[in-house]
């Protein structure tokens, strides 16, 4: 029988880390009932596995891949916590399968929420580049991109800068967050003031 409570819920996953299978997949309407936010009481959830990190990251890859589009994005939502600096069992580069499952997706709920944090300190330079290009393809706001800013090279305004290229070259419009992105590597910094 399911628990009434998501505090319910999150007692059993701590005692039966494998009732997580049954309880992630309702987190949400429970969490509803009780005016919680739902991808908050399932990254509770997940927050709540013990044991070490190949096995926090085996449950939460089960609950990954058995998940509908709204639990896989509770997933990626939920990976920067899992790797947070306090957590004994962080999962460093662990879940990158993960994020590369869902960035290898249409759906752009869940590439959007795979360039969150966890792939912003994770994620290679090359797989994170080709990400942000297939946001900017998918029309995904380059906001939604953790870590742009910080990220943001070079080899990243040679490719928007090829994608744009392509896109005029076939009539269409350049969308305008390739622009942002060019703006944002090709601008100068500032020189320094000089006192006269």
């Amino acid at each position: 029988m399911s628990p009434t409570t998501t505090a319910d819920a999150l007692a059993q996953v701590a005692s039966d880390p494998d009732t997580i299978e049954r309880h992630f997949p309702a987190a949400a309407r429970t969490a509803a009932r009780e005016g919680i936010d739902g991808d908050a009481a399932r990254e509770a959830l997940l927050l709540a596995l013990p044991g070490d990190t190949a096995y926090v990251v085996e449950l939460v890859s089960r609950v990954y891949e058995h998940g509908d589009p709204a639990e896989r994005r509770a997933v990626l939502l939920a990976l920067p916590a899992l790797d947070a600096p306090d957590r004994t069992a962080r999962i460093g580069d662990a879940a990158l399968p993960i994020v590369r499952d869902a960035l290898r997706t249409n759906d752009t709920r869940l590439v959007a929420a795979a360039l969150g944090p966890y792939a912003a300190t994770q994620l290679d330079d090359d797989a994170w580049r080709q990400a942000v290009l297939k946001v900017i393809f998918m029309g995904i706001p380059v906001s939604q991109v953790s870590g742009l800013d910080r990220r943001s090279d070079a080899e990243l305004a040679r490719m928007v800068r090829d994608f744009a290229a392509e896109r005029e070259a076939a009539g269409r419009v350049v969308p305008p967050d390739a622009l942002a992105i060019l703006a944002l590597v090709d601008t100068p910094a500032p020189s320094p003031s000089r006192a006269d």
